[in-house]
């Protein structure tokens, strides 16, 4: 597998040209999955499990790796298949999401391909299982899924998405009122607990699918007239989306005369591997790793805080 991951070092480079690297994998049968790159931390042969009581089905036991405990959920078990068997020559991907690392248990894994975003696709209607999935591409002739990993987790491990008492007042509910917010992300789960988390605040909010669908969105409100950095409070958008990611549609908002000075937050499950410097490449305002309902809440506190500031 050391192999197999010899060009994750290289993935840095990819950011802002709308690329991403896939790793490869399949689960009971012979449909190809993907996974990107920058989320898997190390790919290994299956180890020995642990069983624990009261585990979630999908959670197949628990493995101890390089000094610490990770539940091991099984891919084709959490998207309405059988659990996988004969564990013994079973793969683990190791990864990182929305600052929690576990072990998703495949059958076999491929290889790495570097792809462009606009060749990822949203999944066709009534695909099945199409409800875990976030995108769909083609490599080699071949329908690569890629699974909404973010639901799968949001399923088996419930993420909190209540605000704590204190952070919102009514002060800040008053200056919400007729503030909007757009937020663009590709997970259904995703767009739901962002959206929950701003109702809260008080802003209307505008939620879109993906990059492309933004930009587009962006350019007509501003071809009709509209000042997107007035009329939009900020825009909260995902990095990884199929069609167009978050770098290159902040890299497109920044090159256009007319969203240019929109405010920009990335906010993305890639908590491992994303740094401020990299965010500042293509000139986002701000970074946050989800899902942290209470950051989330705060950043949009902040801005309305600085647009008020600004108007005095």
């Amino acid at each position: 597998m050391a192999g197999v991951m010899d060009s994750v070092n290289q993935r840095t480079q990819l950011v802002g040209q709308n690329r991403l690297e896939l790793l490869l994998f399949r689960l009971a049968g012979n449909q190809l999955y993907g996974i990107n790159v920058f989320k898997v931390k190390e790919v290994l042969q299956c180890p020995r499990l642990t069983t624990m009581p009261k585990l979630h089905p999908v959670v197949r036991g628990v493995a101890h790796i390089r000094g610490g405990t990770l539940p091991i959920l099984d891919l084709n078990r959490a998207t309405g298949g059988p659990g996988l068997d004969n564990l013994d020559t079973a793969f683990v991907i190791i990864t990182e999401y929305n600052y929690k690392v576990q072990g998703f248990l495949v059958r076999s894994v491929e290889r790495i391909v570097n792809m462009n975003w606009s060749e990822i696709h949203p999944p066709p209607k009534g695909t099945g299982r199409d409800h875990y999935l976030t995108a769909v591409t083609r490599v080699d002739n071949q329908m690569v899924e890629i699974i909404d990993v973010e639901k799968v987790l949001a399923e088996v491990v419930p993420t909190n998405e209540k605000i704590s008492e204190g952070v919102i007042n009514q002060e800040t509910n008053a200056e919400a009122v007729s503030r909007r917010v757009l937020i663009v992300d590709d997970s259904s789960i995703a767009r739901k607990q962002v959206s929950r988390c701003l109702q809260e605040v008080g802003v209307e909010i505008i939620t879109l699918n993906d990059g492309r669908q933004a930009l587009d969105w962006l350019k007509l409100q501003a071809e009709q007239g509209e000042d997107v950095s007035k009329t939009l409070l900020m825009m909260v958008s995902d990095i990884e989306m199929p069609e167009m990611d978050g770098y290159t549609l902040t890299a497109e908002i920044r090159n256009d005369p007319r969203l240019k000075d929109l405010h920009v937050m990335l906010h993305t499950s890639l908590s491992g591997v994303f740094n401020q410097a990299m965010v500042k490449k293509v000139g986002a305002d701000d970074f946050l790793a989800k899902f942290k309902p209470d950051d989330l809440a705060q950043r949009v506190i902040d801005r309305l805080h600085a647009v008020r500031d600004q108007a005095e």
